[in-house]
């Protein structure tokens, strides 16, 4: 009898309340593992406050920030995920997406002007390589994957950084290709800025009207630049990747152009747009839109404001530089 009650008792069903404390515990350690996945993955990369540098070979500082910028996407490249938690992500990714649309511009201009004396000189291999990978499309996840392109970028980056070395390729720290370089970033922080800008609940409706010639008969054409609200913390990610990703790049500008930034006296004005890209590199626990006279504050106007700041030194700088 003994035996049998036994045999009975561990056979019999679990009580329904057993079950739900097991299905509530797992719930909680599930949804944990959840947040602390989205959590890591959301963590900004820290300030990139120093670029290696040889005074021996030109360029290398502005490589190397390239270099460094593409290290750090390869670790970890969110734009194109597909699987659960991390898809439900959108701040790093257009944070990433502002970084990578910033070393597109590096590398355009590497390629075009930096390692070129004349701009009828052949391009060189590697800068064309690293270009055109750089120019895959950033959600791709297979076939290629934008994290293989990365990579290949990367690898044509250092082969060049190897021929600046070698003596096999050459860069240009000119007055006239630094001009070039600001002034597409400064159109590059233009874009940001509007974005920003179009995001003000002050602004409900921005249109924009294109230019037209003197005496020209056409129409005037409007569009529609309003931003919904639910894009607004995309924008703000997108710009603070642009601005991220430009402080290393402007550290090396210090160093591969000091002689060329020496002469024009534009050292300090490049350390005053550093300083407003440290200014940018703030972190709002939520991305908020408010009003003028709101207890809420509008974070896309404030990064805004020292965005458009920068831009406006830039185009200082560039206006110098192009003076004979």
């Amino acid at each position: 009898m003994n035996m049998e009650a036994t045999n009975e008792a561990q056979t019999a069903p679990m009580p329904a309340s057993s079950k739900r404390k097991k299905l509530l515990v797992g719930g909680a350690i599930l949804i944990a593992l959840v947040l602390i996945i989205m959590w890591l993955n959301s963590r900004k990369p820290p300030l990139v406050e120093a670029v290696p540098y040889d005074r021996e070979v030109k360029g290398s500082a502005f490589i190397n920030a390239n270099l460094l910028l593409l290290d750090q996407m390869m670790q970890n490249w969110l734009p194109n995920d597909k699987l659960w938690p991390t898809v439900l992500l959108d701040n790093m990714p257009n944070f990433q997406l502002g970084e990578l649309e910033l070393v597109r511009y590096n590398i355009r201009v590497l390629r075009d002007r930096l390692s070129r004396m004349r701009s009828t000189d052949k391009l060189d291999p590697f800068t064309e390589k690293a270009f055109s990978a750089l120019a895959n499309d950033p959600k791709k996840w297979w076939f290629p994957s934008a994290e293989s392109k990365w990579k290949e970028a990367h690898k044509h980056l250092s082969l060049y950084l190897e021929g600046l070395r070698a003596g096999t390729s050459n860069f240009f720290p000119r007055a006239d290709n630094l001009a070039e370089l600001f002034q597409d970033i400064s159109s590059l922080l233009g874009g940001a800025n509007t974005r920003l800008l179009n995001a003000s609940k002050d602004m409900k409706v921005i249109r924009a009207v294109e230019d037209l010639p003197e005496g020209s008969q056409g129409q005037q054409t409007e569009v529609e630049l309003h931003v919904p609200w639910y894009k607004v913390d995309d924008n703000f990610y997108y710009a603070q990747g642009i601005a991220y990703a430009l402080y290393p790049t402007l550290l090396a500008v210090k160093l591969d152009f000091r002689e060329v930034l020496t002469k024009k006296n534009c050292m300090s004005l490049l350390d005053s747009i550093l300083e407003d890209l440290r200014r940018c590199y703030f972190e709002p626990l939520i991305v908020f839109n408010g009003e003028i006279d709101s207890i809420f504050a509008n974070h896309s106007l404030n990064l805004a404001s020292v965005l458009a700041d920068a831009k406006q030194k830039m185009d200082s700088i560039v206006v110098t530089l192009t003076r004979g």
